[in-house]
Parts: C-alpha cells; sequence; structure tokens
C-alpha cells in the first residue's frame, strides 16, 4: 500500500497509521511518502510534529469525522453489476435533483434506493444527489463540504454510495453528482496546513477562492471529477457555481475538466456530461472547444425560472423585477436567455449574451421550475406549493416538462410536497453555529421578514421539517398531481415535438392582459391559462393532453378553464 501526500507547506510531515509513527520523505515537488509495503486500516498525518494528526486531503473514507483519522478505503474492491449499462446522452433526459438526507425518512444512499423505482413510473432519465463529500456536523445542504474525495457517513459511505450508483444503473437511471470547487466549508477545512490550495487575498460569497494558480491544485480538482466517473460509476457532474472560480490561466480549468471528461468517455464507451451552474447567462461555456468554447456540456439558465415563478405567483421583487410580463417568458422559450445583453435592475448593468439559436440545440439549457436554491434561500424555505393551487402546479409541470429545454425536477415537486425545503446546518462548533443563525436571520430582516419567522438553521427541527413526506404523495390533488406527471412522462415518450432540441422549432404568443400563453414546437402546442377566469384561444387540434376535465379543444379552438393547461396536436 502506497502513502503519500502532498505537502508543500511543512517542513516535515509524519505518517499515522494504526497508532504507529512513520516517516516521511519530502520529493522536490512538495509530495511527501512513506515506505513501501506498509498496510494499515486508519491513519492521518502529522504536520511539524504538532502531535495532532489530520486526515488524508484525498481520504475516501471518514468514519468518524472530518477532523478525525481516514480510513482505507479501495473502490476496486466492489463487485459492479452494470457491465450492459451503456449510459445516457442528456439530450432528451428529465433530471430529478435529490438531497440524499431529506430525501426519505431514514436519509442515506440505501434507503434512496428504495425509491428509484418512483423516479421512473415519471419519467426520470437523471437522478442528480446534491454534494455527498465529508462536511462537518450530521447534516448540511452538502455546500460545506471540506473532504472531496469522500463520501459522508451519514449517508452510508463510499461503499453505498456504489450501491446505489449500480441501483440506478439496474433500472435504467443515470447519476449526476453536484460538485463544489470554488470554495470549501468553514469547519474541518485543513488544506492550507498542507499547501496553498486557497487563493491569499480572494475571496467570494462563501469563503476563499480555490487557487486555481497552482498546478497541483488543478489537478486535484481534475482527479475528483474523474474519480466520480471512473471509480464510482457517475455519468455527469454538476459544477457548482463557475463563476466563482477565479482562473487566469491560458487554458481555464472548465475546458481542462471537460477535456479530461470527453477523453475518459472515450476510454469507458459511455456518455460522461459536465453541467455547468453559471449566473452570468453566457453560452461560451457550453460553446464547442473547437469553436472557441470551454465545451462543457451544459449549463444552467436560471430566466427560465425566474420567468415561470412570476407569472405564477406575481412576486416581482428583487430579480424578479425583469421577469413582471410574460413577453420574459416568450424570450427565454426562443431565445434561450432573457437577460443576453440587456440591462438587468438587480445587478444595475447590462448582463448576458446572446445564444447563438441557429446552432445551439436548447437541450444544453437546465431549466426547473423549483430548485434547491429557489427553494431553499428564500427566507422559510416555501415551494411553489405552498402559494399555488393545483391548477397552477400543473402548468408549472406542463410548461417545463414540454418545454425545448433539459427540464429538472425538484424532489417532491411531482406531487406538490407540503413540506417545506430550509436551509439547515449542524455545525458542533457553538460560535460557528451561532454565527450562522444569526446571519441568516439578519440578512432576511433587512428584507422585511420577520425575524421569529425564520427558521434557525441551527436547529434540528429545521432539518427535520425539511424530510419529504411520501405519505402525502397520492392523497387528493397530490396524488392527482402525480398521475399528471407520469402523464406527461409518457407524453415525452411518444411525442417528437416534446424534445426537438432546435429554438428555431418553437415559438410564442402571448396575451399580458388576459394571462394566457402558447409555446408552439414543431406540430404541437401548449396553451396555457395564468388567469382565474375561463379562456378560448384559437388553437384547435386534437387534445393530447388536459390539465383539468373542462379542457376542450376541436378543430379550430382550445377552451381552458382558470388556471388549467392543454397540449394539443394541430
Amino acid at each position: 500500500m502506497t502513502f503519500e501526500v502532498w505537502a508543500p507547506e511543512p517542513k516535515n510531515v509524519t505518517l499515522l497509521l494504526d497508532g504507529v509513527r512513520y516517516p516521511m520523505s519530502r520529493a522536490d515537488d512538495g509530495w511527501w511518502s512513506a515506505a513501501e509495503g506498509l498496510a494499515g486500516r486508519d491513519y492521518g498525518y502529522v504536520l511539524d510534529d504538532d502531535g495532532h494528526p489530520l486526515p488524508d486531503p484525498r481520504s475516501k473514507r471518514q468514519p468518524v469525522s472530518v477532523h478525525e483519522l481516514s480510513r482505507v478505503f479501495d473502490p476496486a474492491e466492489f463487485t459492479w453489476t452494470d457491465d450492459r449499462w451503456t449510459g445516457r446522452q442528456l439530450a432528451g433526459g428529465v433530471i430529478y435533483e435529490l438531497h440524499i438526507g431529506t430525501f426519505t425518512p431514514i436519509g442515506t444512499l440505501d434507503s434512496a434506493i428504495e425509491k428509484l423505482d418512483h423516479l421512473v413510473s415519471i419519467g426520470v432519465h437523471f437522478v442528480e444527489l446534491l454534494p455527498v463529500n465529508g462536511f462537518n456536523g450530521d447534516h448540511n445542504w452538502g455546500y460545506d463540504g471540506v473532504l472531496w474525495y469522500t463520501v459522508d457517513e451519514t449517508y452510508g459511505g463510499p461503499a453505498a454510495y456504489q450501491r446505489f450508483v449500480d441501483a440506478c444503473h439496474a433500472r435504467g437511471l443515470a447519476v449526476i453528482q453536484d460538485v463544489v470547487y470554488n470554495h470549501l466549508g468553514p469547519s474541518g477545512n485543513y488544506l492550507p496546513r498542507f499547501g496553498p490550495y486557497l487563493r491569499s487575498g480572494s475571496s467570494n460569497t462563501w469563503g476563499d477562492s480555490v487557487n486555481l494558480d497552482s498546478p497541483e491544485v488543478r489537478s486535484y480538482i481534475v482527479e475528483n471529477a474523474l474519480m466520480w466517473l471512473r471509480d464510482y460509476h457517475v455519468d455527469a457532474l454538476r459544477l457548482d457555481a463557475v463563476h466563482a472560480l477565479v482562473d487566469d490561466s491560458p487554458r481555464h480549468i472548465l475546458q481542462e475538466l471537460a477535456e479530461k471528461t470527453d477523453a475518459l468517455s472515450a476510454f469507458v464507451g459511455r456518455p460522461l456530461t459536465l453541467i455547468a451552474e453559471s449566473d452570468l447567462n453566457d453560452s461560451t461555456l457550453v460553446t464547442p472547444r473547437e469553436a472557441g468554447g470551454y465545451g462543457v456540456h451544459a449549463q444552467w439558465s436560471d430566466d427560465f425560472h425566474h420567468a415561470l415563478h412570476v407569472a405564477l405567483t406575481g412576486e416581482v421583487t428583487g430579480y424578479y423585477a425583469d421577469f413582471e410580463h410574460l413577453d420574459a417568458l416568450a424570450k427565454v422559450v426562443t431565445h434561450g436567455f432573457f437577460h443576453d445583453g440587456t440591462y438587468s435592475s438587480f445587478r444595475e448593468k447590462d448582463h448576458g449574451s446572446p445564444v447563438d439559436t441557429d446552432h445551439m440545440p436548447a437541450w444544453r439549457l437546465v431549466v426547473a421550475d423549483q430548485n434547491h436554491d429557489q427553494i431553499g434561500n428564500r427566507a422559510v424555505g416555501d415551494r411553489l406549493a405552498s402559494q399555488l393551487d393545483y391548477g397552477q402546479l400543473a402548468i408549472a409541470a406542463v410548461l417545463t416538462l414540454c418545454g425545448p429545454f433539459t427540464p429538472m425536477l425538484f424532489m417532491g415537486e411531482e406531487w406538490g410536497a407540503s413540506t417545506p425545503w430550509q436551509f439547515f446546518t449542524a455545525h458542533p462548533e457553538p460560535e460557528l453555529g451561532k454565527a450562522t443563525a444569526e446571519g441568516r436571520i439578519a440578512e432576511f430582516e433587512k428584507m422585511g421578514w420577520d425575524p421569529d419567522v425564520v427558521p434557525d438553521p441551527q436547529d434540528p427541527s429545521t432539518f427535520a421539517n425539511s424530510k419529504l413526506d411520501w405519505a402525502e404523495s397520492s392523497d387528493g390533488d397530490h396524488g392527482r398531481l402525480l398521475d399528471l406527471y407520469r402523464s406527461l412522462a409518457r407524453l415525452r415518450a411518444t411525442v417528437p415535438d416534446l424534445t426537438d432540441p432546435a429554438f428555431p422549432h418553437t415559438t410564442a404568443e402571448f396575451d399580458d392582459d388576459v394571462h394566457w400563453f402558447a409555446m408552439h414546437r414543431g406540430s404541437t402546442t401548449i396553451a396555457v391559462n395564468f388567469a382565474s377566469g375561463p379562456v378560448s384561444l384559437p388553437f384547435g387540434g386534437r387534445l393530447l393532453l388536459g390539465t383539468a376535465d373542462a379542457v376542450g379543444a376541436g378543430s379550430g379552438m382550445v377552451i381552458l378553464p382558470g388556471h388549467a393547461a392543454a397540449v394539443i396536436a394541430r
């Protein structure tokens, strides 16, 4: 067994292996190695003889916590059963975003396996997991991770992760892993003790920037990405907030990741996909490298969410202000971005750049009517279901799943879950926990929220309240909405227009005053009545789907009651 670690910072490094100390030798490049042939289970590194062993920066297992010893884990020991799995291209697919800790009552990877058949039944193709790497505390969103190569023990550890991926593939489900390369969490981050992992004097919203000037740090990121795709058979990675990556090198880290991912894909013989979260509205990210882009395969686009949210709720505060009228939704579904060089009142400057709709396929944009950010970063973590009726939730489903983009669902939306999804933490350090709670409350107090209403992220009930209530999924309007999602899944599988990624094949029309909207996709029309009263629209044809019993379509007209939608074959 080989024990080595990159640690250019300390003057000496000692391996602690099962209670025995072994001196390590340093090479000129800052890598330290122990003698060959050592064997053991639990280990850590003592830097400059300070006595306290630190976990391995590339630890694959942390059985106790991110502060304690690492444990040897070999991913190659797992017996995979997915030999026949050939992967899944993103085009035409549906993503389902979930947080392992709140997806089921138990909150583990093994318990999540029991719900995979449900996901198949609603037409899901990709299961996207919020970050699972090692974080401090008993529960967390995952974006406070500090050991990127681990799978947190609260979810079952790395062996459970392999079982989960294997089970997904057995059901024809691809797996997307959300990874965070732009910052590290506030507790348990010992990387700066080893070397210059962070950029001095540079920070983003969440903390110090990662030092992408260092070749070893870049390698740390690239090798981590390849580990998920290769050793854990993951099919895609969602790259968190890439706009926070500070990289001035000739070859951007995103381009490097894309090149390495494509090379691995060619070797393993199955599609491997990178999806970037970015608020830049810049399609350079997903433009092929030969055309001057980074070559990432897809990116999140929030403009669809904002336009649909405003149309459904009428909420126009903050970043929703520019999306007040239905022309915003029309522009998004036909041009990809609303802000494509236009003035953003929220940012107080011009924002974004146009999409080349003649050449870029729409599937490269991942959209949602709800996701973990758009719910969890609201003051009380309220879902659309807390303020909309069945008909409005049905409209959200129809426009999301019948639009030109790659749709993503957030866990529980398929039945209009009544449970919130709130911001929760479990920092063991009292001072950090107190600062997190007070900062959260103060942030929303400035926005006019009663501080007594904003949940304390450190309160265990905040985490417990965010768990899905599966028992409600078949009751009343919950069950009715779930049936609609299943009907939409069947429709997507039988109507080619609904997965056609060509922007020029989608047009839109609307009436802001009457509050109706129509999206024409080839010979299929999706007609929506956002208003509470009925409306008759001149889009006749064969009714493929109606969200209410009173929906009717004929040779020249479709009749929509209030808060209803129809899919029509013209």
